[in-house]
């Protein structure tokens, strides 16, 4: 279940901002001119190719990398970067592509270890220990030595230690790399939880999925730019290859429904269809190019209306965040898969 779209108003505080965000590395260029705003108590996902500057980004607004020469403000929680970098550590929690467990202590050591370094009195950081290891379902290891915990326990005991400071933003960097599927779940229910806790996630992720599911904008890295940003749905509209699907059972109104549409102006070279172009007379189909809004669909529904005709089934197929990830760092040709969504 995606996470509810929180909105993202002009009047809501920001997280993290940063304008003209640039970092090289000798000759190579690896961030160049990097514009973000990222509203507090939202998700925000960075996809990008590997090697395209995720994980550059994260360190530097989590104060581990210095920004390039001619970068603009970075703002993090509500303190400048570049003026007051300790207030920006001790807001934001950072879990790394690699866990940073030492697996030759127990879970329960490694979380009072972070208390510790958190400064925490002992019974406090006790209590904060043994709430964070029931949260993420690690009472029962608690005792046992980490190096003995599956992976997706790791990245559960790993996120935990990340919390012992109750930080307000956390930056996850690739959270889920090499988890099976049912431990990716588990981590999104967390991330889920986290957020209706007002906690703003800051996310880097190869799982174009991942993003769809949990995050509320998106933004895909390529060339050390930004190539686009928006929520899912408008990232997808941005690929050609979206449309409306309609099936009859009656040879009758389909083929008073082709007849109509040929002549009507709700598409540009609109007819029956299939996703290679070829006439369908057959399944009594018709295929619409559509951008998937409500307003299309509307307009579909009423021009069907207008001329006595009720479609048996309508389906509507939208580029999925595959087809943009691949149009938009050219790393493949955008594919003609689609994603349906019966309505």
């Amino acid at each position: 279940m995606p996470t509810p779209r929180r909105g993202t108003s002009k009047d809501q505080p920001t997280a993290v901002s940063a304008t003209g965000l640039r970092k090289s590395y000798g000759d190579k260029l690896v961030l160049d001119g990097v514009d973000l705003h990222i509203p507090a108590g939202s998700v925000f996902a960075l996809l990008g190719p590997n090697g395209a500057g995720k994980t550059t980004v994260v360190k530097i607004l989590s104060t581990l990398l210095s920004a390039g020469e001619g970068s603009g403000g970075i703002r993090v929680g509500g303190h400048d970067l570049a003026t007051d970098p300790q207030s920006v550590r001790a807001a934001i929690g950072v879990t790394g592509q690699f866990s940073a467990v030492d697996g030759l202590i127990t879970g329960e050591e490694n979380m009072l270890l972070m208390a510790d370094l958190h400064h925490l009195p002992r019974r406090e950081g006790k209590r904060v220990a043994a709430e964070l290891l029931a949260r993420f379902g690690l009472t029962e290891a608690a005792k046992k030595p980490a190096s003995t915990y599956s992976g997706g326990m790791k990245r559960r005991l790993d996120l935990a230690m990340t919390l012992v400071g109750d930080p307000r933003i956390i930056f996850l960097d690739e959270p889920t790399t090499g988890l099976d599927p049912r431990s990716r779940h588990n981590m999104w229910q967390i991330i889920r939880e986290l957020l209706s806790d007002g906690v703003t996630v800051f996310l880097t992720t190869q799982y174009l999925e991942e993003a769809d599911q949990l995050a509320d904008r998106i933004a895909v890295l390529h060339d050390g730019r930004i190539a686009a940003e928006g929520t899912a749905d408008e990232l997808k509209r941005l690929i050609p290859g979206g449309h409306i699907r309609l099936r009859f059972d009656d040879p009758a109104a389909y083929r008073s429904a082709a007849v109509a549409l040929r002549d009507a102006t709700l598409a540009p070279a609109p007819g029956p269809a299939r996703p290679g172009g070829a006439p369908d007379d057959e399944s009594l189909t018709l295929q619409i190019p559509s951008d998937g809004t409500q307003r299309e669909l509307r307009s579909l529904l009423d021009w069907l209306d207008s001329i006595g005709v009720e479609a048996d089934e309508l389906t509507v197929h939208t580029p999925d965040l595959d087809d943009v990830f691949f149009a938009l760092t050219g790393g493949s040709d955008a594919t003609d898969q689609t994603k349906e969504t019966v309505r």
